[in-house]
C-alpha cells in the first residue's frame, strides 16, 4: 500500500499536516464543502441551518434558535408537538460558519424554483431565500424518527442535505412506485406526498424488524432519495468536490 506521507509510520511533520487540513476557500461561493461531510458556509445576513450542526466559525456571528423571534403560533406549536424534531438555528452576521453532523455526508443542491421534502433530521443547512415549512405526517405509535417529520423547501437557493453514506436516488413513475424505510429516507420531490403503510409481514427483510414494520410509499411522478443506513435517533433534522455551486434536482439523476 502507498504511503503518502513518506514516513515509514505513516506520521506527517506538522508542516503538511496543516497543508493538508487547511481549509480551501473558493471566494463569492456561500455554500463550499470543506470536506465530503464539512460545509463552510459564508454569512452575509442570514443562513437556516440544523440546531448543533456548528463546529466552528469566525466573524461576528449570532446563533439563534428558530422561533425566537419570529415563526407564528402554527410553527411554535408544531414544534411543541413535535418532540423528535430538533429545531432550526439561524445563523446571523457577517463570517463563516463550519457545519457537520455526526460524520454525515454533505450534498449541496441548488433550488431554481424547485420544491424538495427533507427529512427533518438529514437537513442542514439552508439559504435565507429558500422558504420553508414544516410537515407533521400521521403519527404512529413506536415509530421512529424517520418518516415522521419532514421540512419542505421551496424557492431559489442553495440547501445541503445529510446522508450516512453515499445517498441513492430512485426514480417514482405513476406505473412503478417505490416503497422506503422511514429511517434510511433523506429527501423526496415536492410533488409527492407519501403514504405510510404497516405491513407485519415483511418484518423480517425490510429495516431492523421486531414487529409491524412500517413503509413510506411515494406514488407518482418524481423522486426519493434513501441511504444505505437506518437511522433511529431522534432529531431533526460520495467523495467532497469542493465549491458551493451545488448539483440541481435534476443531477440527482445523473
Amino acid at each position: 500500500m502507498t504511503n503518502p506521507t513518506g514516513n515509514p509510520d505513516g506520521s506527517y511533520s506538522l508542516r503538511d499536516f496543516l497543508a493538508q487540513t487547511a481549509e480551501r476557500d473558493n471566494p463569492g461561493e456561500v455554500f463550499e464543502l470543506e470536506s465530503s461531510k464539512m460545509l463552510e458556509v459564508k454569512v452575509q445576513g442570514r443562513i437556516w441551518s440544523k440546531l448543533g450542526a456548528m463546529v466552528a466559525y469566525k466573524g461576528n456571528l449570532n446563533f439563534k434558535r428558530e422561533g425566537t423571534l419570529e415563526g407564528g403560533l402554527m410553527k411554535a406549536l408544531k414544534r411543541a408537538v413535535s418532540q423528535e424534531m430538533s429545531p432550526l438555528a439561524k445563523i446571523e452576521g457577517r463570517g463563516v460558519a463550519y457545519l457537520a453532523d455526526q460524520g454525515k455526508e454533505v450534498q449541496i443542491l441548488r433550488l431554481a424554483g424547485d420544491s424538495l421534502n427533507v427529512n427533518g433530521n438529514d437537513l442542514l443547512a439552508f439559504e435565507d431565500s429558500v422558504n420553508y415549512d414544516i410537515t407533521m405526517h400521521r403519527r404512529v405509535a413506536g415509530m421512529a424518527a424517520g418518516g415522521l417529520f419532514s421540512v419542505r423547501l421551496q424557492g431559489s437557493g442553495l440547501v445541503a442535505i445529510l446522508s450516512h453514506g453515499k445517498p441513492l436516488t430512485l426514480r417514482v413513475t405513476p406505473n412503478e412506485p417505490i416503497f422506503t424505510d422511514p429511517n434510511a429516507t433523506v429527501a423526496w420531490s415536492g410533488n409527492l406526498q407519501p403514504q405510510l403503510r404497516m405491513d407485519a409481514s415483511l418484518r423480517s427483510i425490510f429495516g431492523r424488524g421486531g414487529g409491524e414494520t412500517y413503509q413510506m410509499v411515494f406514488q407518482g411522478d418524481g423522486f426519493v432519495v434513501v441511504q444505505p443506513y437506518e437511522e433511529f435517533e431522534q432529531g431533526l433534522g460520495g467523495e467532497g468536490h469542493g465549491g458551493g455551486g451545488g448539483r440541481s434536482l435534476g443531477d440527482l439523476f445523473d
